[in-house]
C-alpha cells in the first residue's frame, strides 16, 4: 500500500520541438521554455488550477490531461490518492508544435511518482517514460521532455526508446508561433499512407546528418533539415507557416515546422537578433536554449 508524502511538491517541464525536419516521429529537441506545475494529496475531492497559456480553453476535472496522467501513474505504482490538488502554470503554447500535450503527461507522471513515498523504486524512469509515451501514442516529444536534451526515440520489441545524443553549443534555437494553432490530429491526417522510395532514402540520409550536424558540425544544419515526408504534405493546414520555412531557407537560415505545426523552428548560433527580426507580423518570437534538463522536480 502506497504511503503519500506531505506537502505539496513542484515540477517543472520543458517545451519540444519534435522532427526538426526529416526526423519525423523520431527526433526530439528540448527547449529553455518550461511549465511549472505543483501537486498535493488531500483528504477528498479535485481541485485543477490553471494560469498562464491555455488557460481559457483546459478543463479542470478529471478529463485535464495532468490529472489523467497523474491518475495512470498512480495506477501503475497500485494507489491512488483520495484527493488531490494540481496548480498549473502553463508557458508553453497550446496547440502549436511545441509539446504542451507531452509536457503535461510527462509533469502528470513525475507529479504522481514525487507524491508517494518510495516512489523511484515502485516506478523506474523507463517505466515512466513507457507510459507517458504510451499516453502520448508517440515518443518524439515525450523523450525530450522527460529527459531533456536532443533525444532520438522509437520502439523495438513493445517498448518505447529513448537515447540522447550531443548538441553542439554553438546551436541555439528561435520559434516563430503564429497566433492560432492547428491541432496535431488534423497536421496527421494530411500525410498520404505511403511515400516514394526515394523521398524515404533521402530523407533517411538528411535525418541521419541532422544527428552530425546537432551534435557538433553545425555548418550541415541547412542540408540535414531537408524533409521529404510531411511538411510539404502540411501546408493546407497552415500556409503561412510553410512560407516563412520557405523564405528563411532560401536566405540561408536552417528552418523547419516545429512537430505538427504551426510553430515554425530556426537553428541559429550566437547571433539570432537577425533571425528574430524576421518574425511575421503578429507572431511572438522566442529566442531559446537548447534546455539539457527535462522534467525536474524542485
Amino acid at each position: 500500500m502506497a504511503t503519500f508524502v506531505e506537502g505539496p511538491v513542484r515540477v517543472t517541464v520543458p517545451a519540444t520541438s519534435a522532427n526538426l525536419g526529416p526526423g519525423f516521429d523520431s527526433l526530439g529537441l528540448a527547449l529553455s521554455l518550461r511549465d511549472e506545475l505543483e501537486a498535493e494529496v488531500l483528504p477528498e475531492g479535485l481541485v485543477v488550477e490553471v494560469d498562464g497559456a491555455g488557460a481559457d480553453g483546459v478543463p479542470r476535472d478529471e478529463s485535464h490531461l495532468v490529472v489523467r496522467s497523474m491518475r495512470a501513474a498512480f495506477e501503475l505504482m497500485g494507489e491512488q490518492p483520495p484527493g488531490l490538488r494540481l496548480r498549473c502554470r502553463n508557458a508553453i503554447p497550446h496547440a502549436r508544435g511545441l509539446g504542451s500535450s507531452s509536457a503535461a503527461i510527462v509533469a502528470g507522471v513525475v507529479l504522481a511518482r514525487a507524491l508517494v513515498a518510495g516512489g523511484q523504486l515502485l516506478a523506474s524512469d523507463d517505466a515512466l517514460f513507457d507510459l507517458a509515451a504510451d499516453l502520448e501514442g508517440h515518443p518524439d516529444n515525450v523523450a525530450p521532455a522527460f529527459y531533456g536534451g536532443f533525444v532520438i526515440s522509437g520502439r523495438e520489441d513493445g517498448h518505447w526508446y529513448a537515447v540522447r545524443a550531443g548538441v553542439d553549443p554553438r546551436v541555439t534555437a528561435v520559434v516563430f508561433v503564429p497566433p492560432t494553432g492547428v491541432e496535431t490530429t488534423v497536421a496527421r491526417g494530411l500525410l498520404p499512407e505511403s511515400v516514394p522510395h526515394a523521398d524515404a532514402a533521402a530523407n533517411s540520409g538528411r535525418a541521419a546528418l541532422l544527428v552530425a550536424a546537432l551534435n557538433g558540425q553545425p555548418e550541415h544544419l541547412l542540408a540535414a533539415t531537408r524533409d521529404w515526408l510531411h511538411q510539404d504534405q502540411r501546408e493546407p493546414a497552415m500556409p503561412e507557416s510553410l512560407a516563412l520555412v520557405r523564405r528563411l531557407r532560401a536566405e540561408g537560415v536552417p528552418a523547419v515546422v516545429s512537430g505538427a505545426g504551426p510553430t515554425v523552428l530556426a537553428f541559429g548560433s550566437a547571433d539570432t537578433a537577425a533571425i528574430a527580426a524576421r518574425c511575421p507580423d503578429g507572431w511572438a518570437c522566442h529566442d531559446l536554449a537548447i534546455e539539457p534538463r527535462g522534467a525536474v522536480v524542485l
